[in-house]
């Protein structure tokens, strides 16, 4: 078990990236859902031993891993936001140097990887001829090389096309049931149909953490869907946050999430996974009226 308490993060800046979060976490899926700046990746560096807290205490399995970061590093798999591989190296020879490093001398392990990613067939090709899923893929074959018991991955589908999404998606289900996976990213669809827990950060917090259905149910009667033209459309959309929007002939039709009725003919529905992260962001009082979640995605490096 992985047990986060009051651990905060104050750069010499002044800024403080993380404040005060606690948190438990065992087995499964959990889905690290925040946008960009909420602290999300100062906080996988402070579990996967990168960078110490500035205050709190971090402990999986009993065992202070700030104090004792090999109990933490000896089980940990971690894929990050930024990663590369060597273009120079096979998929075959790039995951058996990985491998090396991390005390895994058996071929077999290295082979098994390979197939459980789909790279089987391309394992004696450099990996400078793969697509950006591939390089993923691959990414996520030497975070598994060591069978640990913990696995992070870091806005792991940026860049990818819907069909590499959905792989990667599957692989980071498939292996959840066995281990403790934490899945960081800004985009709900990547974590809704896996995550058994999430855990949403803005403003350096944590703000909520619960399974996906009691998070549907916090925003009951919060969610607004409606018919406007589009001049009212444009409009409205610079004073309310709309987490969707669709033109047909007879107008825009837009969902808002909103305590109150955001405007004339608005009618309550049920909502979406994305819809109660945005009500969580709101309750938080961090800024909603961004570009939604599920769009594409900036350029802005998170904290």
């Amino acid at each position: 078990m992985l047990v986060l308490d009051s651990v905060t993060k104050r750069f010499s800046s002044g800024v403080t990236a993380v404040n005060a979060l606690s948190l438990r976490l065992d087995k499964g899926v959990v889905g690290l859902l925040g946008p960009n700046g909420a602290g999300k990746t100062t906080l996988i560096q402070m579990i996967t031993t990168v960078t110490k807290p500035s205050a709190g205490t971090i402990f999986y399995n009993d065992v202070d891993i700030v104090k004792s970061p090999d109990a933490m590093r000896s089980r940990l798999g971690f894929l990050p936001q930024d990663f590369d591989v060597y273009d120079n190296l096979t998929a075959f020879e790039f995951l058996s140097y990985f491998a090396a490093l991390k005390g895994v001398r058996s071929k077999a392990r290295v082979g098994e990887l390979l197939e459980m990613v789909n790279l089987h067939t391309v394992a004696n090709r450099v990996a400078s001829a793969f697509s950006g899923g591939m390089k993923q893929r691959l990414g996520i074959a030497q975070a598994l090389i060591n069978d640990p018991d913990v696995l992070i991955v870091d806005e792991p589908t940026a860049g990818l096309d819907p069909e590499e999404r959905i792989r990667l998606r599957n692989i980071l289900s498939e292996i959840g049931g066995e281990k403790l996976v934490i899945l960081s990213t800004h985009i709900v669809s990547d974590i809704e149909a896996i995550a058994t827990h999430i855990a949403i950060m803005a403003q350096s917090r944590l703000q909520a953490y619960s399974t996906p259905e009691e998070l549907l149910r916090s925003a009951e009667g919060s969610v607004w869907k409606g018919i406007v033209s589009s001049e009212s459309f444009d409009s409205l959309r610079s004073q309310i946050r709309i987490s969707g929007a669709v033109r047909k002939p007879d107008g825009v039709h837009i969902s808002v999430v909103s305590a109150h009725k955001p405007f004339e003919g608005a009618a309550q529905t049920e909502p979406t996974l994305e819809d109660a992260f945005l009500f969580t962001l709101q309750k938080a009082g961090a800024d909603t009226r961004a570009e939604p979640t599920t769009g594409k995605r900036d350029k802005a490096g998170a904290l």
